[in-house]
C-alpha cells in the first residue's frame, strides 16, 4: 500500500495549467480588447487632426484633448465603486455602445456638414469618461477570467496591446484621415462593437456574487481607500508614482523638443516613437520571465534605477535615431515593474473590493500627470531642455532611493510564492 501513494500524487503534482491561448473566455477578452484599443488609437491619434480641420486652432485642439482626460480626475472613484456593485461585463458591454455611438455621431455630422467644435467637446468628454468605468471594470474581471497562475503572463499580454497600439493607431489613423475625415471615427465605432460581440460571448462571470448589503456609494469607496491605504506595498507604491508621474509623463514632450532642436522632421520624430513602441513590445514579451528570478520588489527597485540611469542620457543625444533608442529603453524596461506590480495588485485585492481599490490607485496618477506636464513644460519653455531634464533625473533619483530604502518594497513578493515558502518550511 505504501508503494502506491507516490503513483497517485505524482501526475497531480506535475499537472501543468492549461495553456493561457486555450482558455477560451481569455481569448475572446483580449481578442475584442486589442481590436479596441487599436481602434481607440487611431481615434485619439485622428481627433486634434481632425479638431484642427474644422477649427485652424492647436488651442482648440488642445482643449479637447484636456476634456477627454478630465473624467480621469472626477469618475475615477466613482467607476470603482459602480464596478463593484454591478454585473462588471454588462458595465463594459454599456461603455462599449456609448462610446460607439458618441464616436458614430462624428461621421454622421460629417456626411450632413454640420460637424461642429462643440459636439467634438462633447464627444471626447463622453468618450474619456465611458474609457474610466470601461478600463476600471476590465482590470477588475481580469482575474476571474484567468487563473491565478496565469496572471503575470495576461498581463504582459496587455502590455503587449499597449505597445502595438503605439505603433499601429498612429500608423492607420494618418492613412484613414487622408481618405476622410470621417474614416478613423468609424473605424473605432466599429472596433466597439467588436468588442461588445466578444464581450457577450464570454461564459466566464467577471465578478464572486455579491453577498454583502449595498450601503451608502460614499461609504463604499471611502472602503476601497481605506484598504488601499493599509497596504504597505500598495501604498507606498501609490505615493511614490505620484511623485514619478510628476517627471515620467513629459518624456514625450522632452523628446519633441530635443528632435526639433536638430531639425527633425514630423515624420522622423514619429519614427522616434515607433522605435519606442518596439521596445515596449518586446519587453512586454520578456517580462513574464523576470518573475524567475526577480520579487515583485526586487523588479521595482531595479526599474526605477534603470530610469534613473537612462533619463540623463537625453542630454547626450546628439540625433533623432539615439532619442528612439533612449525610449525604446525606457519602454523596454517599463513592463517588468508594471507586469510584476500589477500582478502582485490584482492577486491581493480581494474581488468585491477590486473595482474601488484599482480605482483609488489610479487616482494618485490621474491628478499628478496633468499637473507634472503643465509643471514640465514650464520648465522647458522658461529654462529649455538641459536644466528640466537635470530636474527631472533628480526627481527620479530621491524616488528610487525611497524605494530602495523601503523595507516593505525590498521584501514585497507574490502571494503564492510567500504560501509556497511557508508550506516549505
Amino acid at each position: 500500500m505504501s508503494t502506491r501513494a507516490p503513483q497517485t500524487e505524482a501526475p497531480k503534482a506535475s499537472r501543468k495549467p492549461r495553456s493561457l491561448w486555450c482558455n477560451r473566455d481569455y481569448l475572446l477578452l483580449w481578442g475584442g480588447q486589442t481590436i479596441s484599443d487599436i481602434g481607440g488609437g487611431v481615434s485619439q491619434f485622428a481627433f486634434p487632426l481632425l479638431v484642427l480641420y474644422i477649427t485652424n486652432s492647436p488651442l482648440a485642439a488642445a482643449t479637447a484633448g484636456t476634456i477627454r482626460v478630465l473624467p480621469n480626475m472626477l469618475f475615477f472613484l466613482l467607476a470603482g465603486a459602480w464596478v463593484d456593485r454591478y454585473n462588471r461585463k454588462h458595465v463594459m458591454i454599456l461603455c462599449d455602445l456609448g462610446r460607439a455611438c458618441s464616436l458614430a455621431s462624428i461621421p454622421i455630422a460629417l456626411a450632413f456638414h454640420s460637424l461642429t467644435i462643440w459636439q467634438l467637446y462633447i464627444t471626447a468628454f463622453i468618450e474619456g469618461t465611458l474609457l474610466v468605468f470601461f478600463g476600471v471594470a476590465q482590470a477588475s474581471g481580469l482575474s476571474q477570467v484567468v487563473p491565478p497562475e496565469q496572471i503575470s503572463s495576461a498581463m504582459a499580454q496587455q502590455e503587449v496591446v499597449e505597445g502595438t497600439t503605439i505603433l499601429l493607431g498612429p500608423a492607420i489613423a494618418g492613412p484613414l484621415f487622408a481618405l476622410g475625415p470621417l474614416f478613423p471615427f468609424l473605424a473605432d465605432a466599429i472596433s466597439y462593437l467588436i468588442s461588445i460581440v466578444t464581450l457577450g460571448a464570454i461564459r466566464t462571470p467577471f465578478q464572486t456574487p455579491r453577498n454583502k448589503p449595498r450601503r451608502h456609494l460614499l461609504h463604499e469607496i471611502k472602503e476601497g481607500i481605506i484598504w488601499a491605504w493599509r497596504q504597505p506595498v500598495i501604498r507606498i507604491v501609490n505615493s511614490l508614482n505620484t511623485l514619478a508621474a510628476l517627471v515620467n509623463p513629459s518624456s514625450a514632450l522632452i523628446v519633441i523638443v530635443l528632435a526639433r532642436q536638430q531639425h527633425a522632421s514630423s515624420t522622423t520624430i514619429s519614427t522616434i516613437f515607433v522605435i519606442g513602441g518596439l521596445g515596449a513590445i518586446t519587453g512586454s514579451l520578456l517580462a513574464p520571465l523576470a518573475r524567475r528570478f526577480l520579487t515583485v520588489g526586487q523588479a521595482i527597485i531595479v526599474v526605477r534605477w534603470l530610469f534613473v540611469l537612462l533619463w540623463p542620457c537625453y542630454l547626450l543625444a546628439g540625433n533623432p535615431f539615439i532619442l528612439g533608442v533612449i525610449e525604446a529603453g525606457f519602454n523596454f524596461v517599463d513592463p517588468f515593474e508594471d507586469v510584476a506590480y500589477f500582478s502582485y495588485r490584482l492577486t491581493v485585492i480581494p474581488d468585491d473590493l477590486r473595482g474601488r481599490v484599482i480605482s483609488a490607485c489610479r487616482m494618485f496618477t490621474a491628478i499628478s500627470n496633468p499637473l507634472g506636464q503643465f509643471f514640465m513644460g514650464w520648465l522647458l519653455d522658461k529654462y529649455g531642455p538641459r536644466p528640466t531634464i537635470i530636474f527631472g533625473w533628480l526627481v527620479l533619483m530621491l524616488v528610487a532611493t525611497l524605494f530602495t530604502l523601503s523595507p516593505h518594497i525590498r521584501t514585497a513578493r507574490h502571494p503564492e510564492t510567500l504560501s509556497t515558502d511557508q508550506s516549505s518550511t
